[in-house]
């Protein structure tokens, strides 16, 4: 019953008194948090703005890097740059957009097998007669010959001493009027002591034929040819070559290139001088322009070739030659397909057009190539048309599909689709005009010795002038090749007579 009695005033009293105290604590403590947890709100809330800062820039680095990585993959087969910039230290995957015609490497069954030859009448014949018998030591000397085996080696000799000819040249005075007349001397024979046509014509065929640089030509001239020249005559002999050929070769070349119905054309950085300068070039199946200069209007002009040329021009997607608006304009279909290619491996799911326009150039190549071999002059109107639909859907489909997106990747993207939007007429020129090849190939063949003789020469050329007899020599060496002629002889003929001249703008 005592436990049930209510306290005392008194415990009451100090019962409220501690329960005030432990109030007033606990408000105190309630208060702290509320102070705490505000500050922890606003770490919170600036966490979360710097985590969304730090999300926005990870999705813009890793933009960043994929545009990276789909720039330092590209090489010569998804952009326009030369073969000779790709790395050498690893082996780039099969790229080529050609099948596979399922043969193995090498010979072909059924294919004819070639051996070197024996001829008729040797320089030299040695007997290898045995002395004695090879298993009972027996004197052989008149026995029988029962088989004669025939093997021959060909081989070369030391070069021999130059050829020295001496023309005396006589002066006899007439005795009428005492005027001394000479005799007649060919023209090659200027100086009291020169070098012949045939010694010029070997130092010009290594130094633009073959590619070679100065020194390790002047090596080979005496290594080879017993010829004995200085470096100062082996870089002069390319300035007489070019001297020779501006006079004569070069205008005809270039009235005949003027008059053709189908041109390639081109340009190429060269290093010279310690600068950076261009090599354009001007060509067809049978002829060669070559010439130096910057990139402008003005300098593609220079060639004397372009300039109220009325045909179709063969180049790349280059804007320094729209300003020839005589011509009709073609564009590269091998340039075209590298940079579909870019943007195919890049993102094969979002740039899927890329892929179907590709197929679609490819095709239309392949018709173009079945209808010429048939003997037509243009494609059947039907599968005209069908070529125009494939076309303008997948360019469509790029320009919609790069529209509304973002980054890098979709912009280059919408800009290509763009440009085939707005040059469908020059792009699809291949299939409307067969006489129009797809590619310029030919034009990147014939300008190809300019990176080939600057790699050999140390990555530069010395001078400019240099570099313009260069083109100037290449541009007889590779009209003639295409004509069929040796390049020793039609140099030889340049030092002795002059300039070959190519008869008509192609063999009749």
């Amino acid at each position: 019953m005592s436990d049930s009695l209510p306290p005392s005033v008194a415990e009451l009293s100090e019962l409220v008194a501690q329960l005030r105290t432990t109030n007033a604590q606990l408000s105190a403590a309630n208060t702290q948090l509320r102070a705490t947890n505000a500050g922890l709100r606003e770490v919170i809330a600036g966490q979360a703005v710097h985590i969304e800062t730090q999300a926005g820039q990870l999705e813009a680095l890793a933009a960043r890097i994929t545009e990276l990585e789909r720039r330092l993959s590209s090489d010569s087969s998804t952009s326009s740059k030369p073969p000779s910039s790709d790395p050498p230290y690893r082996k780039p995957a099969r790229r080529s957009s050609r099948g596979s015609a399922g043969r193995k490497p090498g010979g072909q069954p059924g294919a004819s097998g070639s051996t070197m030859p024996l001829i008729d009448n040797p320089n030299e014949t040695i007997i290898c007669d045995p002395p004695v018998c090879g298993d009972c030591g027996t004197d052989l000397t008149g026995a029988p010959v029962v088989s004669v085996t025939r093997r021959q080696v060909t081989d070369v000799l030391e070069p021999p001493p130059p050829r020295v000819t001496e023309y005396q040249i006589i002066g006899r005075e007439c005795p009428c009027c005492t005027v001394t007349t000479t005799g007649p001397v060919p023209g090659f024979v200027a100086a009291r002591a020169q070098y012949g046509p045939g010694v010029h014509a070997r130092a010009a065929e290594l130094l633009c034929g073959h590619y070679l640089p100065v020194a390790r030509a002047t090596r080979l001239m005496a290594s080879m040819l017993g010829v004995t020249v200085s470096t100062g005559f082996m870089a002069g002999v390319r300035g007489r070559a070019a001297r020779l050929l501006e006079a004569t070769f070069l205008p005809r070349v270039r009235d005949l290139l003027h008059q053709v119905g189908v041109l390639h054309v081109d340009e190429t950085p060269a290093r010279a001088d310690g600068g950076l300068t261009y090599v354009h070039v001007a060509s067809t199946e049978f002829l060669t322009a070559m010439h130096t200069g910057g990139r402008s209007k003005t300098d593609i002009d220079a060639g004397q070739i372009l300039p109220g040329y009325s045909g179709t021009i063969v180049r790349d997607g280059y804007a320094g030659y729209t300003h020839l608006i005589d011509a009709h304009h073609a564009w590269c279909g091998a340039h075209l397909l590298r940079d579909l290619a870019a943007f195919g491996r890049a993102d094969p799911d979002g740039q899927f057009w890329a892929a179907a326009m590709a197929d679609l150039l490819t095709d239309a190549h392949h018709h173009a190539q079945t209808a010429r071999a048939a003997g037509h002059h243009e494609l059947d109107p039907d599968v005209l048309a069908g070529i125009r639909r494939r076309y303008r859907g997948a360019m469509h489909a790029g320009i919609s599909d790069n529209t509304a997106r973002a980054g890098p990747l979709a912009r280059d993207a919408l800009t290509l689709a763009r440009r085939f939007r707005d040059h469908e007429t020059m792009i699809l020129r291949f299939v409307v005009d067969l006489a129009v090849p797809w590619t310029n190939n030919q034009a990147e063949r014939d300008i190809r010795p300019t990176k080939i003789q600057q790699r050999t020469s140390g990555g530069c050329w010395r001078t400019l002038a240099g570099l313009a007899d260069f083109a100037v020599v290449q541009s007889y060496l590779s009209t003639t090749a295409k004509w069929g002629l040796d390049s020793f002889d039609v140099l030889t003929q340049l030092f002795t007579t002059g300039a070959w001249l190519p008869p008509a703008a192609e063999p009749c």
